[in-house]
């Protein structure tokens, strides 16, 4: 694993609330139960960017989802 350019910055709770458009208490729930990939750094977690942005691209739907 090369451990250079922006997929690999380590973003905080905050910043991936911001990606998702979701609320930081949500990132750091889904963090807890392992819905989101995450990086455990004794007692804080922090989330790889590259490794956020395959996530989201693996629960993209096409066509609006459910009818």
């Amino acid at each position: 694993m090369t451990v250079s350019g922006d997929g690999f910055k380590l973003l905080t709770a905050g910043e991936v609330a911001e990606i998702l458009s979701v609320p930081e208490r949500w990132v750091r729930d889904a963090s807890r139960e392992g819905r989101i990939p995450t990086v455990k750094l004794g007692r804080y977690r922090r989330f790889r960017r590259d490794a956020v942005l395959a996530w989201i691209a693996e629960r993209e739907v096409e066509g609006g989802g459910r009818r």
